[in-house]
């Protein structure tokens, strides 16, 4: 459930950028645009997870570049069956477009990494307080000694 909610955020964001490259200047169909965020999205938050954490915020950032480039221009060409004027230059405007908002995505999955990080370091020694033993002996009168028979 960890992976739900930063998926979310970067299927949306992946959209709303193809919507406006693809969509109002290069009259894609909401569908394929769609299917091409899906695809986009799924390789690409696999990517994150597991070449971002390697190689840095930077260099994830330019390989997301390349990435979104080749994959934008070899999705939309597969879908598309009729060729779309300047396809390479769509790809290339959703590309950079694409890449500044990773960058932000990826600052935004280090804090949340961070903040999952911490609640499991609290959940592992945090001892509510009234579960808490008190362990100790009994004083009494007699020092801790059993006491005497009043008979």
């Amino acid at each position: 459930m960890k992976h739900t909610g930063p998926l979310a955020i970067k299927f949306l964001m992946t959209t709303a950028i193809l919507w406006i490259v693809l969509g109002l200047f290069f009259d894609m169909s909401f569908g394929n645009i769609i299917t091409t965020s899906l695809i986009v999205t799924l390789l690409g938050y696999l990517g994150d997870l597991f070449i971002m954490p390697r190689v840095g915020n930077v260099f994830a950032s330019i390989a997301d570049f390349v990435f979104f480039w080749a994959a934008v221009w070899i999705v939309a060409n597969t879908i598309i069956q009729t060729p779309i004027i300047a396809l390479g230059t769509a790809a290339f405007i959703s590309a950079v477009l694409l890449t500044i908002g990773e960058a932000i995505f990826h600052k935004y999955l280090k804090e949340e990494e961070i903040k999952y990080k911490k609640h499991l370091e609290s959940k592992i020694a945090y001892f509510p307080r009234k579960y808490q033993t008190e362990f100790s002996s009994e004083m009494n009168e007699n020092d801790g000694m059993p006491p005497k028979d009043t008979k």
